[in-house]
């Protein structure tokens, strides 16, 4: 098979295109036939070696066929979903023609989407509907703060909190982002990192918070969040230095609740089986137009190093997609 390997750790110029063994059936596993896969910026950790040692086969999620289940639990055939499991991390990952991934983490999906709109769901929409529901319990009428809304993790939130009947406002550092927000259903404000005061003032403390930005905006994220509120930390949109003398006497708003979402280690675990996830209820909403998960550019599988500069320069602009 054909596979994009991290030959050392770097730039993307250091993913190359090799020829490599196919993967053999195993207990325990599916093997899959990769039809596309979408891109996450944990990918560029992985490459460039900030996470340490990883498989050499990069890619946390992707979707394709199944070419054998030793478990009998889906056939020769079947459309499925697979992610995390340890894929790019322990395992080898999507980055190639097939990939094994764990039973647990293989989900079986009816969609006449194409595979690389069908790729630009699991991975995000899995991820936004678990901060959402389980971290956050938003609920209608709510209001919630968004920073990063214009990320595909961002959009996928957006979309699925405003179905909700949850009042959503959204940051962007860009000002085309702004349309995208109000697209969204959702309210636009200017990502800063004292965001809070300008965000008080206007609209008063909110119920919640999904931070995607990260290290440089919790704090301030805390600070916008009413008592009795919940904070979810999510993403490192904004780099992952730790954050600088944090203090919680000073900085920890009495009431406001805070956690953290690592969907990589999560999914597919006994604590959070995929089938918490209703990926089909999702696939459908979006076939239905409900959703508007059309990824933000598709890519051929030899420009993959291609797509990781846009998405290293912070240009995807949402959810990039590569077709195998």
């Amino acid at each position: 098979m054909h596979a994009f390997v991290i030959t050392e750790f770097g730039g993307p110029e250091c993913l190359e295109m090799q020829v490599l063994p196919d993967p053999a059936p195993q207990s325990g596993h599916v093997l899959i036939a990769v039809k596309a896969f979408g891109l996450n910026r944990a990918e560029l950790y992985f490459r460039s070696g900030a996470w340490g040692d990883v498989a050499r086969v990069s890619g946390i999620e992707c979707v394709g066929t199944v070419i054998a289940d030793p478990q009998g639990d889906h056939a020769e055939g079947d459309k499925v979903i697979a992610l995390m499991g340890g894929m790019g991390r322990t395992i080898n990952g999507s980055y190639a023609q097939l990939v094994s991934v764990p039973s647990t983490n293989v989900v079986a999906i009816n969609s006449k989407l194409s595979w690389a709109q069908l790729a630009a769901i699991p991975e995000s929409y899995a991820t936004a509907w678990a901060c959402l529901n389980d971290n956050l319990s938003v609920a209608k009428g709510q209001t919630l703060l968004i920073r990063g809304a214009t990320s595909a993790l961002g959009r996928a939130a957006m979309n699925i909190a405003v179905r909700a009947g949850v009042k959503v406002i959204g940051t962007t550092r860009r000002d085309e982002g702004f349309g995208v927000i109000k697209n969204a259903g959702a309210t636009p404000v200017l990502e800063k990192t004292d965001l809070s005061e300008s965000l008080l003032s206007e609209f008063g403390p909110v119920d919640a918070v999904l931070d995607i930005v990260g290290n440089q905006t919790i704090v301030d994220s805390l600070a916008s969040t009413r008592s009795g509120g919940k904070v979810c930390l999510v993403g490192f949109l904004g780099g992952g230095a730790p954050i600088v003398d944090f203090n919680p006497l000073t900085q920890m708003p009495s009431g406001v609740q805070f956690s953290f979402f690592a969907s990589a280690f999560v999914f597919g675990t006994p604590d959070f089986p995929l089938a918490k996830i209703p990926f089909q209820e999702l696939v459908d909403d979006v076939e239905k137009g409900l959703y508007d998960a059309r990824p933000a550019k598709e890519f051929a599988f030899d420009e993959l190093p291609e797509a990781h500069r846009l998405m290293e320069d912070n240009r995807a602009n949402g959810k990039l997609v590569v077709r195998v």
